[in-house]
């Protein structure tokens, strides 16, 4: 069998509702040559049940990699996860994220070697998170600003991820403020470069230990691309229960080193 042109990884933990519409996400998108690795922190069976019985229903190849649950050890997984991909481009995004029609396929034109892509995201309050149905997504209306407007979705200029197309997301793609930084809901680069710098580093709690990746990948000379308004996901939403002021502090250490020390290489990441 020959080997996807992408590989997915797909970040999950005890949240099935939401990662079937993902998964529901990914079964719509116009690029079809990719697998789907999904990056399981220690999941209840619930979401084995619900992957098992997905996979009867998609056009591509799920594998489930999933580890015990012991506390947060997001990076630990996605190093795992990393290591199964089989193909030499890999997506990243979150359980959380619905993907628009056209993701995989954006970010598959826009790779380019030396280089890894930055997106972004749109993020939904919890109740239009849950009335979201499946059939929506099969016509894209959670994509659709005047759905969400209708179902009471502020304007704001945040729209424009949604709105924007051709040389207008182009523009604001280059002029947002925004850095261009590795970010775990939608970012994208080539696997080897994830394996040259050892991917994530596996004592980084919550909060930016997508970051730091990046800061390692710019210090191995890998440059970014921002396409925040091209690459687009509706972020669903949900609690945050990991984040502490504790993790947030041993993070922002952590990548300091890395920036000061212009560190490419963690000695906690794949290899060990």
């Amino acid at each position: 069998m020959e080997k996807p042109k992408i590989s997915v990884i797909i970040s999950t933990y005890n949240a099935e509702e939401w990662l079937e519409k993902v998964l529901w996400g990914f079964e719509k998108q116009i690029f079809k040559d990719f697998e789907v690795v999904i990056a399981d922190d220690g999941s209840r069976e619930a979401t084995k049940d619900l992957i098992e019985e997905i996979s009867m229903k998609v056009h591509y190849p799920i594998i489930h990699v999933w580890q015990e649950d012991e506390g947060f050890q997001k990076s630990r997984i996605l190093n795992k996860a990393v290591m199964a991909c089989s193909a030499e481009y890999i997506i990243m995004t979150d359980g959380d994220c619905i993907p628009r029609e056209d993701f995989v396929q954006v970010h598959y034109i826009n790779k380019e070697k030396g280089y890894f892509i930055s997106g972004g995201y749109y993020m939904l309050p919890m109740n239009i998170s849950k009335l979201i149905t499946l059939e929506d997504i099969e016509k894209q209306k959670c994509f659709n600003i005047h759905w969400l407007k209708e179902k009471g979705i502020p304007k704001t200029f945040k729209n424009n991820k949604l709105t924007a197309n051709g040389l207008i997301s182009k523009l604001l793609n280059w002029v947002t403020p925004t850095n261009a930084s590795w970010n775990g809901h939608n970012s994208s680069g080539w696997k080897k470069d994830i394996e040259n710098v050892n991917g994530f580093d596996e004592r980084m709690q919550y909060g930016g230990q997508d970051r730091e990746l990046g800061e390692r990948l710019f210090n191995f000379g890998i440059k970014s691309k921002q396409l925040r308004y091209s690459a687009v996901c509706v972020h669903l939403d949900h609690k945050r229960g990991y984040k502490t002021p504790e993790s947030i502090a041993k993070n922002v250490g952590i990548r300091n080193t890395t920036k000061k020390e212009k560190r490419v290489w963690t000695y906690y990441g794949i290899t060990k």
